[in-house]
């Protein structure tokens, strides 16, 4: 089986007993980063010494059909650096890699740094798109927010902190009207909305 195991996307209090306990049993960890997968472990307590494998963007391709293999026979639990896997993070080409071959897939729920945002922006939450994070060059920028103009729903976006001002610039300048909210730092001491 593979399991997708939400990582506390800033307040370890946030890691579930579910993904602790699975920390603890589990002898297959793909990780997006086996170095942070250790880090998180060894702040949670956990002694466990599972075998990790990289799953990462450069190589979530290369490594799926033998992880699907593998959890066939054992489950293998799927960690990314902070969140949901397969959610703007590696693991989506692995689970449908599964699907394919029919083999189990069950999630351990816990932080979402997209429904937090939406949760604590102030704007709408019955009725929103989640579009990832935003292309890096401004033209792209100002094409992708044009098509939102029409667009009803909230739609949450991930942005690097180094682009926030260009980015925030290009909405007013896209979408003179559209109302705004800046989340950063989400769960943490220095959590900040505006």
């Amino acid at each position: 089986m593979i399991i997708l195991g939400a990582t506390p996307i800033g307040n370890l209090g946030d890691a579930t007993p579910r993904l602790i306990d699975a920390l603890n049993t589990v002898k297959i960890i793909a990780a997006e980063d086996t170095r942070t997968a250790i880090r998180l472990m060894r702040a949670l307590d956990v002694d466990a010494h599972p075998e990790l494998i990289a799953l990462h963007e450069h190589n979530e391709r290369a490594v799926a059909a033998d992880l699907v293999g593998r959890a066939a026979e054992e489950d293998v639990l799927v960690l990314t650096d902070a969140g949901m896997p397969t959610v703007s993070d590696p693991g989506f080409v692995l689970v449908r890699e599964a699907v394919a071959q029919g083999v189990d897939v069950t999630c351990l729920p816990g932080p979402s740094a997209v429904v937090v945002a939406l949760a604590v922006s102030g704007l709408p939450t019955d009725r929103f798109a989640f579009d990832g994070f935003l292309p890096r060059k401004k033209g792209q920028r100002l094409e992708y927010f044009a098509s939102l103009a029409a667009e009803p729903r909230t739609v949450v976006v991930f942005e690097s902190p180094h682009r926030i001002a260009s980015t925030v610039a290009d909405i007013a300048e896209a979408l003179p009207d559209r109302q705004i909210a800046v989340c950063r730092e989400l769960t943490k001491k220095f959590e900040e909305v505006r």
